[in-house]
């Protein structure tokens, strides 16, 4: 093909051997990739200085030159340390912290699934793209990429641009982006296969990957090649681990996270118990167990006459995930300088969790008629009792509420690229679906039934009943809720050198595109309707809402001086919901020295509210947490024995979207540098400052119950005065203010006789993160505290390496600095713990010496760490948070590819 010549160096007119050398350094952050680089310079073959379509430009160019801080990560060395999935890769990535796991899908519904979230902003402003062009957005969220449809077989490599690039992307590049690139051609058979053996039960992992591809796109004209991907990993269940086989009972934390509703059921009779000044009674919460150790039901703590259920020692921590993806890309020559392109991506990808049974809060009852009524000669009888009608506090007794989401994730993409009149062109129309489905998978009752077999004696709320069968066939299983989203986006660029100025050449690029988005909800009302617990609301089966987006952009690339480049871009969007945004960026890279490179930019952004934001059905589910009562149970100490079941428990919270939210805006400064001081050790330092407005996020459960009198307006109650539920839906809010520093340090020694030795220490530092609740209201700071997620004050990640011949080993550290904890136990004995640091080693070897084979093997945390302490309750995980620690445990991995 014709040399692609439409840009020259961006700092200088030609290109020199030492910047290329620093470009290799810098850019990479695994020190494999840096002994790639450096092995290559010493071949004394003349180096192709190729140009390519960088993250954060649309202009062609050298990646080493650009003005804004980018770390690359080659899906080839990480798969040598056993990582198999993208959520594990960011791990890597400092400047990521507090993303959604797929752990976090443990008792919630609707979600992410899981996502990233660069300098801690949200998961919602940081863009994720695979080949430069978006990916459709999870559709209970349509504003967050679910990593887990993304496959890390087909990753040839992962650029994370750590600045806002609204200017080149449009929305939701507040943070940064993420883009994902997969190979352009593959020629042959190849097959990959590796497995995951934590020491402990559960958690397990195994993966197969078949490549394939077929054709010289410069000898055959044209290539196509298909991948195929299995992923599978295990749950883990609470009672396999050290960390949370106690569950939600930790007295050294300040926690009893046990439940009211239990097995032997509490109850309630509101026409029992002693008599007022009156004459009326003031009611009756009592366990005929309650005295008697809850006839020692497994899990169950009896206190106060009444039996508690721990159920968090009943869940699994992690949950079963298996996802299966297939890629197939083919390239054709149309001449010269023009290919065609075209790319379809699927990915299927299910999650599994269990959680405790089914429960029942005063939303069943036990009749007197029943041969279990308390007195009636099976069960014990109890004082003051009214003999009428008693409301129960009731845990099913079929099993584990066991629920399935399954995301399916379709892309299609047929494009132009090449050159004509000096001009490079690249345009083409993407599909993207996305449709996610929520399920019942067990465990799950019809209340109309249990209530009926309440009123015929059939059930017994204490103890056995006579047919053990028959919670079991209460069950309602069947799919309870399905987002689609689908966007169609249509889109070019075109970019040449403009103008010669004596530095160089003037890049220019301009383009334009036009999406149009498309989602919908559906509830299955039938089923949710016969299971209050699900939290959905079935009187809303359908919501929906689209929009259209246009946007044009420009970019130039301005040679000052010699060693002195500007580049300016600007973009315009246009929707159709909610108006217009125009977003600037301006940059400089100055090289005064070849050993020195100095670059800073300045840019705003924004992020429009998603269509989910905007049409969200309302619907209730439970706090994460729980709470007193601020009117019924003061301080945990209830105004009446009746009102114990309203201290230390969850209430329901209404949640869903507004039409009448505006766009979230930005503005964001970096600066920094590259230093090489001697051949082969590289140092960067690049300050960021991060501004956001309008912040669109929810007055949280734990912001109305810590402040009731500023929020009283959010408690909504029932005719007796119980709280109904807390109001947390969506509404723009004030800001965050945030500012740190990303630190590298890497270095290659000479190659010696006994192999080269390297090492890499990758770090983020967060100077300030001060957040603005509501619009004009004070500035808090909050960094190295936990603020749902906590602000990790320092992540790093740090290795060594070495190779010799075939053989090549990576140990590595992953350091994540302590916390100021949640601390909502009320207790002041609780209220100064601190999260402790938290750090993993990991060792992996690669051998390469047999005939089209290679083998790699290692040891993920060698020192079997255990989570931090934490006493997080907005998880379902109690004793730990599962965003920043790993459960797993000390696990032995093995992988090996073959090519034919």
């Amino acid at each position: 093909m014709k040399m692609n010549n439409a840009v020259r160096s961006l700092g200088s007119p030609t290109i020199g051997k030492s910047l290329l050398k620093l470009s290799a350094l810098s850019l990479s952050m695994m020190c494999l990739s840096l002994a790639h680089a450096a092995e290559a310079e010493e071949t004394n073959q003349p180096t192709k200085v190729a140009k390519v379509t960088v993250t954060g430009s649309s202009i062609k160019g050298v990646a080493a030159q650009s003005a804004s801080p980018i770390t690359i990560l080659k899906g080839e060395d990480l798969a040598k340390q056993g990582i198999t999935t993208v959520e594990e890769a960011l791990t890597k990535v400092s400047a990521n912290q507090a993303g959604f796991t797929t752990s976090q899908n443990v008792g919630a519904s609707n979600t992410e699934g899981s996502s990233a979230n660069l300098r801690a902003l949200g998961t919602d402003k940081t863009l994720v793209l695979l080949n430069g062009r978006r990916l459709a957005y999870s559709p209970f969220s349509t504003s967050t990429t679910n990593l887990n449809i993304i496959p890390m077989a087909m990753v040839e490599r992962v650029e994370i641009l750590r600045d806002g690039a609204s200017a080149v992307y449009g929305a939701d590049a507040i943070a940064g982006v993420i883009n994902f690139i997969t190979k352009k051609s593959f020629e042959g058979l190849s097959i990959s296969a590796g497995a995951l053996q934590p020491e402990e039960s559960g958690g397990d992992q195994q993966d197969i990957s078949i490549f394939g591809g077929y054709g010289d796109l410069d000898e055959q004209g044209f290539n196509i090649y298909g991948v195929v991907d299995y992923r599978r990993t295990n749950n883990i269940m609470a009672k396999d681990r050290k960390v949370s086989r106690r569950g939600g009972v930790l007295p050294e934390l300040g926690l009893d996270a046990s439940s009211a509703n239990g097995f032997p059921a509490n109850f309630y009779d509101p026409n029992g118990g002693p008599l007022d000044k009156d004459g009326k009674p003031t009611g009756l919460l009592a366990n005929p167990y309650g005295d008697s150790n809850c006839n020692n039901a497994p899990n169950v703590v009896a206190d106060g006459g009444l039996c508690y259920l721990n159920t968090q020692a009943l869940i699994g921590i992690t949950p079963k995930t298996e996802t299966v993806s297939a890629l197939g890309r083919g390239t054709f020559k149309l001449s010269d300088t023009f290919n065609l392109v075209g790319e379809y991506i699927f990915s299927r990808n299910k999650v599994a969790t269990s959680i405790a049974p089914d429960v029942y809060s005063r939303s069943v009852s036990l009749p007197s008629s029943s041969q279990y009524y308390p007195g009636q000669g099976i069960t014990p009888g109890v004082d003051g009792i009214s003999g009428k009608p008693i409301q129960l506090y009731l845990r099913s007794q079929a099993g584990n509420r066991m629920s399935e989401t399954t995301t399916d994730s379709h892309r299609i993409f047929a494009g132009v690229e090449g050159e004509a009149y000096g001009w490079d062109m690249n345009g083409g129309v993407t599909y993207a679906q996305s449709e996610a489905t929520d399920s019942f998978a067990g465990g799950y009752l019809n209340r109309s039934n249990l209530q009926a077999a309440l009123n015929d004696g059939s059930i017994n709320p204490f103890g056995a009943s006579a047919d053990s069968n028959l919670w079991k066939s209460f069950e309602v299983n069947g799919d309870t809720n399905k987002g689609k989203l689908k966007s169609t986006t249509a889109d070019f660029t075109v970019s040449r050198p403009i103008y010669t100025l004596p530095a160089g050449e003037v890049g220019f690029a301009f383009g334009g595109s036009f999406t149009k988005q498309e989602w919908d909800q559906k509830v299955n009302s039938a089923i949710v309707s016969q299971v209050p617990s699900s939290g959905i609301d079935p009187n809303k089966p359908i919501s929906e809402g689209d929009r259209d987006i246009s946007a044009l952009f420009t970019e130039f690339h301005i040679p000052i001086l010699a060693n002195l480049e500007a580049q300016l871009a600007a973009r315009y969007d246009d929707y159709s919901d909610f108006g217009d945004t125009f977003n600037p960026k301006i940059a400089f890279r100055w090289e005064p020295m070849k050993e020195l490179m100095f670059r800073t930019s300045y840019s705003t952004g924004f992020r429009a509210p998603s269509l989910y934001d905007i049409n969200a059905p309302q619907s209730e589910t439970y706090t994460g947490s729980k709470y007193n009562d601020p009117v019924l149970c003061p301080g945990g100490t209830a105004t009446s024995p009746q009102y114990q079941t309203e201290c230390n428990v969850q209430f329901k919270r209404m949640q869903g979207g507004s039409p009448d939210l505006q766009p979230e805006e930005s503005t964001s400064y970096t600066a920094g540098f590259v230093l090489e001081p001697i051949k082969n050790l590289v140092f960067t330092a690049d300050y960021y400052n991060i501004e956001v407005d309008n912040l669109i996020s929810t007055i949280s459960d734990a912001m109305i119950f810590d402040d009731p009198d500023k929020y009283s307006d959010r408690f909504i109650r029932d005719t007796d005065g119980r709280i109904k539920y807390v109001n947390t839906t969506l509404v723009n809010m004030g800001g965050i203010k945030t500012e740190g520093v990303d630190l590298s340090l890497n270095y290659l020694a000479p190659t010696t006789k006994t192999g080269r030795f390297g090492f890499g220490i990758d770090g983020t530092y967060i100077m300030k993160y001060d957040r603005q609740d509501e619009k004009g209201g004070k500035w808090e700071g909050i960094v190295g505290t936990y603020d749902d997620p906590a602000i990790v004050r320092w992540k790093h990640v740090a290795n060594v390496n070495w190779s010799y011949e075939n053989w090549k080993m990576v140990f590595e550290q992953q350091f994540t600095r302590g916390y100021k904890d949640q601390n909502t136990t009320g207790d002041e004995k609780y209220d100064n713990h601190r999260v402790s640091d938290y750090t993993l080693y990991n060792i992996s070897g690669t051998y390469s010496g047999f005939k089209n084979l290679e083998v790699t093997a290692g040891i993920k945390n060698i020192f079997d760490e255990e989570p931090s302490a934490s006493n997080v309750t907005d998880n379902f995980q109690y004793g730990y948070d599962p965003r920043y620690t790993d459960p797993v445990g000390r696990a032995y991995f093995v992988r090996g590819t073959y090519k034919f």
